[in-house]
């Protein structure tokens, strides 16, 4: 089942959910695990898994008592697909962009001024 974009980059938006995207990228952990590098309580923490489970980003598996939590790196396949289509962009030439702001800026304006006083005729 593909998931939306916005889903996986709204989940991937929040600072905790990427650190515990960075934790599980060492190995599977169980949830109080995941909980531990964290200042928060064991239900925020299941919040923002619940979060990046319904993005597709990580799967959890209940074991006997525990439930463990791991990466699922297809949830992140059509997110780096889209992105990578960016780096195909050429870079901009900063200085040229200058310039031409720089000559714009330096044009006569085509318009009439409000606060310049009309001529009169």
């Amino acid at each position: 089942m593909a998931v939306s974009l916005d889903l996986v980059f709204s989940a991937l938006a929040d600072p905790t959910r990427r650190a515990i995207l960075a934790l599980l990228l060492e190995d599977d952990m169980a949830v109080t695990d995941v909980a531990e590098p964290f200042e928060m309580s064991l239900a925020a923490i299941s919040k923002h898994l619940g979060v990046l489970a319904e993005a597709g980003l990580i799967t959890r598996d209940r074991r006997g008592r525990v439930t463990w939590c791991q990466l699922d790196p297809e949830g992140l396949r059509e997110a780096s697909v889209w992105m990578q289509g960016f780096g195909q962009m050429e870079s901009i030439d900063l200085d040229a962009f200058e310039r031409f702001l720089a000559r714009e800026l330096e044009a006569p304006a085509t318009g009439t001024d409000a606060s310049e006083p009309a001529a009169e005729g």
